[in-house]
Parts: C-alpha cells; sequence; structure tokens
C-alpha cells in the first residue's frame, strides 16, 4: 500500500516502541494530527483491577485545570423552585415532566443530566434509556445534588466524570488538538493523578499497566508509566 506524504510525516516522528514522558506526548499528538478539524484529545488508561469485583471497580470525577474544549450540554431535571438556579448557571435544558416524556421518546441529545435527589424517584424508569449511554444521575459523580447551581458551572468548567469498563480501561478526553501542548499536558498530569488516588486497596500486582494518548484518527502514544508508580 501508497503512504500518503502524512502517513509517512508520522511514521518519520513517532517511535512505536518508545515510552514518552506526557510532556513528550503532548507535544507529539499534535504534530501527528493531521485532521482538517479540531480534533480531540484522548487518554486510555488499563488499569490492573477486576471491574466484576464491586471492591476493584474504579469510577470518580476529576475537573480538568484547562477543560476539556467542549461545550458540554447539561439537561437540568428539577422542581420549579430551581429552575432559576440552574439556567443562571448556564444550563442548557431546564424542566421535568417535559424532558421525562422526551427522553421516554428517545431525547438523548445531551451530554450530562444532573437532578434532585427528590426527583430521582422519576428518573429511575428512564434507567434503560441513560443507562446505556452513560447519561444516568449518580450521587457519586455530583450529578444527584441540591447544589445545582454549583454542579452546572462545574460541568460546564470541565468536570468530567469517569468509570473504569469492563476490560479494565478507562477512556477520556481530555482537551483539544488546538490546546497548547502544555496545557494538553497539564489535563493529562491531573487525569492521571485523579486515577492513582482511586486505587483500590484490594488490586494486587501493577495498578497503572498502560497509558496511550491519542487524538482523533490518530496512530496512539505510549506513556511510560514509572513516573506514576
Amino acid at each position: 500500500m501508497k503512504l500518503t506524504k502524512n502517513k509517512k510525516s508520522v511514521i518519520e516522528k513517532l517511535d512505536s516502541t518508545k515510552a514518552y514522558s506526557v510532556e513528550e506526548a503532548a507535544k507529539l499528538v499534535k504534530e501527528i494530527t493531521t485532521t482538517k478539524f479540531d480534533a480531540s484529545i484522548d487518554i486510555d488508561i488499563r488499569l490492573g483491577v477486576d471491574p466484576r469485583k464491586a471492591n476493584q471497580m474504579v469510577r470518580g470525577v476529576v475537573t480538568l485545570p484547562n477543560g476539556t474544549g467542549k461545550d458540554a450540554k447539561v439537561l437540568v431535571l428539577c422542581t420549579p423552585d430551581k429552575e432559576k438556579e440552574a439556567t443562571d448557571a448556564g444550563a442548557d435544558y431546564v424542566g421535568l415532566e417535559e424532558y421525562i416524556e422526551k427522553i421516554k421518546g428517545g431525547w438523548t441529545d445531551i451530554d450530562v443530566i444532573i437532578t434532585m435527589p427528590t426527583v430521582m424517584a422519576k428518573i429511575g424508569a428512564l434507567g434503560r434509556v441513560l443507562g446505556p449511554r452513560g447519561l444516568m444521575p449518580n450521587p457519586k459523580s455530583g450529578t444527584v445534588t441540591m447544589d445545582i447551581g454549583k454542579a452546572v458551572e462545574e460541568i460546564k468548567a470541565g468536570k468530567i466524570d469517569f468509570k473504569v469498563d469492563k476490560y479494565g480501561i478507562i477512556h477520556s478526553t481530555i482537551g483539544k488538538v488546538s490546546f497548547t501542548s502544555e496545557k494538553i499536558a497539564e489535563n493529562a498530569h491531573m487525569f492521571i493523578e485523579v486515577i492513582n488516588k482511586l486505587k483500590p486497596a484490594s488490586a494486587k500486582g501493577t495498578y497503572i499497566r498502560s497509558i496511550y494518548i491519542s487524538s482523533t484518527m490518530s496512530k496512539g502514544i505510549q506513556i511510560d508509566t514509572k513516573a506514576f508508580v
């Protein structure tokens, strides 16, 4: 197969046998990204845990210092007395019954749902629609709260929640190619540090087994995990 000019350039710049520092990878991912749009920067962390065991489930939230570069669309399902607070904080959609009906009809054009403890009983019936899409509000991720305004502001500022999948991998977006390499590195460091702090006491052996950073449609860049042991 004939290599394109862009592919040749990537091969010359990226050594697939080398594990890079976060700072090196942050610079390199910008250099090997050839998309014409502002691609997302993703991080994949393989952990030495068994997600099938409740005491080895790794889940949490992190507020990236430089945000994700994406304006998350936030739906707040709340009682009328909380609607102004949600709107003032920057929520894209605010209401209750009408949005519950829309979701039942298949509408999920949102990134995050925030709600109140008193409303969760009504939202439970939406689990079959929201669960598979990772949209179900959860107290552990701060999306079930009485402090609606603060929750919306945090999401808009770059707060994201994550959970290890059934293969033991955590995947998340940590920025955009248009970010400086310094900002990408800062976000990556913050994300990895939070994962490190969540190591389950029952997890044996190597906890962080591999880390890769990539952009949309780019090759993955391996990160040297020694610095995070």
